[in-house]
């Protein structure tokens, strides 16, 4: 691993910003693509992984911290989605992950011990699984192969992987 050590605290209710703006860098394109206007976060669809978070059945997901004071440098994140929502929708028990790290902290070995720590918290609450969408040009598909998730089907041009705690 390269850089400095990370820690993980919960994400919780005061981390609203912070979860918005991992969830601008999670909706990833393949480069050479910018990331996506801000503006995509008001969508609806993209909306349900992270308005009012921690209010909700299920919310779970960790911060990664850097460095001695509190600098996030990511996090993961797992919702239930009810009703057939959502890109890596599997059913009303199985919640949907989202994980980014913050451009400063890309490409430096901290994703793998973010996935395991939030599959940690995950496993502590009582999911049983875990689903996600990648885009099949996403080199995080390995991270998530070496984590235990498998590709279940091809969604909209995404794969859906799956995790069994």
């Amino acid at each position: 691993m390269h850089g400095p050590v990370l820690r993980f605290r919960a994400l919780g209710p005061g981390d609203q910003q912070l979860l918005w703006d991992l969830l601008h860098v999670a909706l990833w394109d393949p480069p050479p693509s910018p990331l996506r206007p801000r503006a995509i976060l008001a969508h609806p669809d993209v909306r349900i992984y992270a308005e009012e978070w921690g209010r909700h059945r299920g919310d779970v997901g960790v911060v990664a911290m850097v460095g001695r004071g509190a600098t996030p440098a990511g996090g993961a994140w797992m919702r239930l989605v009810p009703g057939g929502k959502g890109l890596a929708f599997v059913d009303d028990e199985t919640p949907q992950l989202g994980i980014a790290m913050l451009p400063p902290y890309q490409h430096k070995g901290h994703g793998e011990p973010l996935l395991r720590a939030a599959m940690d918290v995950a496993r502590a609450y009582g999911h049983r699984r875990i689903s996600l969408t990648v885009h099949p040009e996403n080199p995080a598909v390995r991270l998530y192969e070496r984590c235990g998730f498998r590709k279940v089907e091809l969604r909209r041009s995404y794969h859906l992987m799956l995790a069994t705690l």
